[in-house]
């Protein structure tokens, strides 16, 4: 990037085709979006709206069919399979639905996944774990396994793998999906503290407007395009 402002991301005419021929479904029509660090975005739309597909290639997970996608400058589309895992991998977090922790492991062991795949040494790896799991409010809860832990405490933990490497950005697919009213609440104002006060720019899928008045962003995708883009200065 050139300038602060400059977009961390920019999407433009984004393209995504299933199939071929008369079986083809087009999931992305066109898509143009521009993301700036530090902002937290709330994705919505209806099912099939295409909003998932745009997260998956927005975290590597697909390639578009068509179109521009780049990344501090860097153009994603052009990257060979390895170096969109390294992009993924040193710079975007990931927190799902369904929290993915691994069973019988520690919520130490599960947040130092990534760091196991970057090679971090151990030492390293203890200690920017445990420093993740404190920043996400579990701190004494180190040794316990996710069948000793609440749901909001498994999503703390998988937050807080999501954050161990310090990302550039954090996606978070309906991470609210498996809550309760409560501990969504929750959730979402530890997603809002990391984003206030660690500058994490969020993208954030959620068909629950009380979830999505906590991004400062609201962009609406219908039939595979952008329906509506609102700012919002407010933040409950």
């Amino acid at each position: 990037m050139t300038a602060d402002d400059a977009p961390l991301i920019r999407l433009q005419g984004i393209t995504r085709t299933y199939g071929q021929g008369r079986a083809a479904f087009q999931a992305l029509r066109g898509i143009d979006l521009d993301v700036r660090p530090g902002e937290f975005i709330a994705v919505m739309g209806p099912s099939g709206s295409g909003k998932s597909t745009a997260m998956n290639i927005l975290g590597c997970l697909d390639t578009p069919s068509g179109g521009s996608y780049a990344f501090q400058g860097m153009q994603v589309e052009r990257l060979t399979r390895d170096q969109r895992a390294l992009l993924r991998r040193h710079f975007l977090g990931f927190v799902f639905q369904g929290f993915n922790l691994l069973a019988r492991t520690t919520a130490l062991e599960n947040v130092e996944l990534p760091l196991i795949y970057r090679g971090a040494p151990a030492a390293a790896r203890h200690a920017a774990a445990r420093a993740a799991l404190a920043q996400v409010g579990l701190e004494g809860w180190e040794h316990h396994t996710p069948g000793e832990l609440s749901g909001g405490q498994q999503q703390r933990v998988a937050i807080a793998r999501a954050i161990v490497t310090g990302p550039r950005v954090l996606l978070a697919d309906e991470p609210t999906g498996n809550l309760d009213t409560h501990t969504s609440v929750e959730i979402m104002e530890l997603i809002a503290a990391l984003n206030r006060d660690s500058g994490i720019t969020v993208l954030m899928v959620t068909h629950e407007p009380d979830m999505a008045a906590y991004a400062r962003r609201v962009v609406r995708f219908v039939d595979g395009r952008v329906d509506s883009d609102t700012r919002s200065e407010a933040q409950v």
